[in-house]
């Protein structure tokens, strides 16, 4: 059986960064849609927006504590006091646009939860629940509508790019390349 160390994996995942690799191989693009993870992937992939996924990826546990472990009912409630705080933590991306974002964006994300049971539901609403699988993409009709929706609905740093990059992450598409050893072709083959 092949070691961690020479299995072949996305072209973007850093292998000197185990963080990333632990990512890559165990978290990013399987299927996973509690509520916690899904607000939690949507805050990440928004502050992503103009850096690297692995700049957001080595701040993610200071994220987790600063944000009340994802809690999206929690962080709906946060006021100019705890904005400031989050402004203040140098251990976080310290952007006033888009921690006003998560909070205005937790609002939102539990109106939708109230609305549709879950936010798997809500996403359920968009596609079919089968895993789409396709690479070299940045976008598509799926994160276009989700994308369109969220921002009607008045959320912000959820463009088609952003929500597409989400959907990677929680296993709604599958997009490891051709000579990755998560590939499902090569799982499966």
């Amino acid at each position: 059986m092949n070691s961690p160390e020479n299995k072949k994996r996305c072209f973007w995942c850093n292998l000197k960064n185990p963080i990333y690799v632990e990512y890559h191989d165990k978290e990013w693009g399987r299927p996973r849609f509690d509520d916690t993870y899904l607000f939690e992937m949507l805050v990440l992939e928004s502050f992503q927006a103009g850096l690297s996924w692995e700049c957001v990826l080595n701040k993610r546990q200071a994220f987790r504590e600063a944000f009340d472990f994802f809690d999206a009912s929690r962080v709906a409630l946060y006021g100019e006091e705890k904005l400031t705080e989050l402004l203040n933590n140098k251990s976080l991306i310290r952007n006033k646009l888009k921690m006003r974002a998560a909070v205005s964006n937790a609002r939102i994300f539990v109106e939708i939860v109230v609305e549709m049971g879950s936010f798997y539901n809500y996403l359920r609403s968009f596609w079919d629940g089968h895993v789409v699988t396709e690479n070299d993409k940045t976008s598509s009709p799926l994160s276009d509508a989700i994308s369109f929706d969220l921002r009607r609905r008045g959320m912000t740093f959820v463009g088609t790019k952003i929500v597409y990059s989400y959907l990677q992450a929680i296993g709604v598409i599958d997009s490891h390349g051709d000579d990755c050893f998560l590939n499902l072709k090569n799982k499966n083959g």
